[in-house]
């Protein structure tokens, strides 16, 4: 007899570990290049994230040239610039503040939802804010994905940055993220995690 239940393959432990358990926030890292094909192939995997109505506001800065690094660097925090001007590359993350544009390209069958976004500056920031951080997420596990290290930071000057790479002011910064292998002495102690009976409750 035929079923119509479909299952889906899982990872196995080690790539378990490799995107969640093992993971660690990197804070130094190797001279060792990150090629413009491995940047292209994270996008080409956190692009997948679901957003509401497919709404995708995430826009991405890749910055892997020393000019790239020299804009960026004055705009970043103290504790996090020595870590940043070591990374091989450097991501900006930031938001399609005009992200409902694309709706009918991206929801052909709901066109009118560009409209709805239109005329409704609140929902439409909620709804960017949200899901640019929904995809941020992707993003970052896409970067562990490829055997690379992931460095996220919110220590920066927002507006500094936005001011440097998004002058027109349609895109708004929300993370940095460094990119790169693991430096000398890349890890700070691992901190806890809230046991499931302070995060988890069962209806």
């Amino acid at each position: 007899m035929s079923s119509d239940v479909q299952t889906r393959p899982e990872l196995d432990e080690a790539g378990r570990a490799l995107l969640f358990s093992e993971a660690r926030t990197a804070n130094s890292f190797a001279p060792t290049p990150v090629t413009d094909e491995q940047l292209a192939q994270i996008w080409d995997l956190a692009k997948w994230a679901p957003t509401a109505a497919n709404t995708q506001p995430l826009r991405i800065v890749f910055a892997r040239t020393d000019e790239g690094r020299a804009r960026l660097l004055p705009h970043m925090s103290e504790g996090n610039k020595a870590k940043t001007e070591s990374a091989p590359a450097v991501a900006i993350l930031a938001v399609d503040t005009q992200f409902h544009d694309h709706i009918p390209a991206l929801l052909p069958f709901r066109p009118e939802l560009r409209d709805v976004f239109e005329g409704d500056a609140k929902m439409r920031e909620r709804t960017g804010d949200f899901n640019g951080a929904l995809q941020a997420g992707y993003f970052i596990l896409a970067v562990r994905s490829l055997g690379l290290a992931a460095g996220p930071m919110a220590g920066f000057d927002a507006a500094g940055i936005d001011a440097e790479f998004f002058p027109e002011g349609r895109f708004r910064s929300i993370l940095v993220v460094n990119i790169g292998h693991p430096g000398e002495n890349p890890w700070f102690d691992r901190l806890p995690r809230l046991d499931p009976a302070d995060t988890v409750s069962w209806v």
